[in-house]
């Protein structure tokens, strides 16, 4: 007989994933993939789609970090200094969105869902420059931590 009282894997990483977008990270990088879904639907159905490009790279990026951290898997793979990557994708993200989406709403006049693509992206930018502030935060309280403390001897 199959035992039915276990788990399922997809229930498990359900509950991962929901338990992970209740912390903060997690909100902040569930509201950036988000966002850029809803920008890369109105860049999309604009008359002017290659703008598109910046909503998709910067969207896979943020679900690439969000399963990376939700997986824990930052804490096994050392190769890579995961915060400052994600510091790095935070803050390119926060000036491509800002930069593309004043362009689309001083250029947008006639186009509705590109002026909604600039708008929605105005608040992307602002949502990625929290994001670095609080991983900037985050960097300098952890090199406040591991400092090395001096002794007086000489």
């Amino acid at each position: 007989m199959a035992d039915t009282s276990g788990t399922s894997p997809a229930a498990n990483f359900l509950e991962t994933m929901k338990s992970y977008t209740k912390t903060q990270k997690g909100f902040i990088l569930a509201a950036e993939i988000v966002l850029g879904f809803v920008i890369m639907i109105c860049y999309l159905s604009s008359n002017y789609g290659g703008y598109s490009g910046v909503a998709i790279c910067e969207m896979v990026f943020a679900i690439i970090f969000f399963v990376v951290f939700m997986m824990e898997l930052d804490k096994r793979f050392h190769v890579v200094h995961w915060v400052w990557s994600d510091m790095f994708r935070a803050s390119v993200g926060c000036l491509l969105y800002l930069i593309t989406s004043l362009v689309c709403v001083i250029r947008g006049a006639g186009d509705g869902p590109l002026i909604a693509a600039g708008v929605f992206g105005l608040f992307a930018g602002i949502i990625y420059a929290y994001d670095t502030y609080t991983i900037y935060l985050q960097l300098r309280s952890g090199e406040q931590q591991t400092a090395v403390p001096s002794s007086d001897k000489v």
